[in-house]
């Protein structure tokens, strides 16, 4: 079933401005997939025991949301954070999906943060359906303290659809808005330092500002590539801003990588996406010098290569931990 018009052309926000996309694919069911620990994890957050049920479920959540910004994400089922490789190789190959939160080597960390400091806030931006969000509340990280945020404002009110809560029920903070405008996130230096002000009330959030110097976590997840290297430092910057000085605070993310940082094309519904990727070494040089004065941070960045049959992904995991 195609839920929107594909014979017409639509635009679909990039690196800040709008892509018209003039192929708009139909919807196909057989790139769902779910691994066992995937099952069980969207078994327990929507009550779904039946997996033909939870199926149907999944498939009206992603048809609502490319109603409303057909994304290559969308299609691809990387809001589940893994498609069936060999279909999703055949009938899409280009697409660079999201990994999740868990495949990260300091999540161990990020649940130990909320667990264990007070008043520790979880930052989840480009969130698509907040699933990464979704995945650390259910490992303990306090949900009044968990802030999602997306520009497509109908993503953030379909995490309810597709975890079937309310705001009564999953009380995590939903704050849509464009990151590039500065009323929604302006570029600070980096606190240093004790904390000096409280915790800002969560719920009269309408912009990331009151956050400054307040995350203790901020995941941003398929987020920098979709945005050219100035563009990349800026948001770093505001990104540092918003981040606890606080020793271990953790911002992290997997994205498009390289090997020498560059252009990765793709096209997808016959629109072209020039995504820039970086190397490890120059997102570390980037974060611990350029971002943070050096020695600020400890930088983690893992370049791995993904192979789908003849098709090679490269990946970059990472995280900037405040020393």
């Amino acid at each position: 079933m195609t839920l929107i018009d594909t014979t017409q052309s639509h635009e679909v926000p990039f690196d800040g401005k709008a892509i018209y996309v003039r192929e708009v694919a139909a919807l196909d069911p057989s790139l769902y997939h779910l691994s066992p620990d995937e099952a069980a994890f969207f078994k327990a957050t929507t009550g779904i025991s039946d997996e033909e049920e939870l199926k149907a479920h999944i498939l009206m959540a992603q048809e609502k949301a490319y109603k409303a910004a057909p994304y290559p994400c969308i299609y691809g089922f990387g809001f589940l954070r893994c498609v069936n490789p060999e279909a999703f190789q055949m009938a899409y190959q280009h697409i660079i999906y999201r990994m999740g939160i868990s495949k990260n080597s300091v999540y161990g960390d990020i649940v130990k943060i909320g667990r264990e400091r007070q008043g520790a806030v979880f930052l989840d931006i480009g969130c698509c359906f907040a699933t990464d969000a979704r995945k650390v509340a259910a490992d303990g990280f306090p949900v009044r303290n968990i802030v999602a945020s997306d520009l497509i404002k109908e993503f953030l009110e379909l995490s309810h659809v597709l975890f079937r809560t309310t705001k009564e029920t999953w009380p995590a903070h939903f704050i849509p808005g464009d990151a590039l405008d500065p009323e929604m996130l302006s570029v600070v230096p980096p606190a240093r330092g004790p904390k000096q002000e409280p915790l800002p009330d969560l719920t009269s959030l309408t912009s990331l500002n009151p956050l400054h110097g307040h995350c203790s976590v901020i995941n941003a997840s398929a987020f920098f590539h979709l945005f050219d290297e100035e563009k990349q430092l800026h948001f770093a910057r505001a990104l540092a801003g918003l981040l606890s000085p606080e020793p271990g605070s953790i911002i992290c993310g997997i994205q498009t990588g390289k090997k020498e940082k560059g252009i990765v094309t793709q096209v997808e519904q016959g629109a072209q996406y020039d995504l820039f990727a970086h190397s490890p070494e120059s997102w570390e040089e980037m974060w611990n010098g350029m971002v943070f004065e050096k020695g600020e941070v400890q930088v983690r960045a893992e370049r791995k290569e993904i192979v789908f049959a003849v098709r090679k992904i490269e990946l970059l995991y990472w995280s900037v931990t405040r020393l």
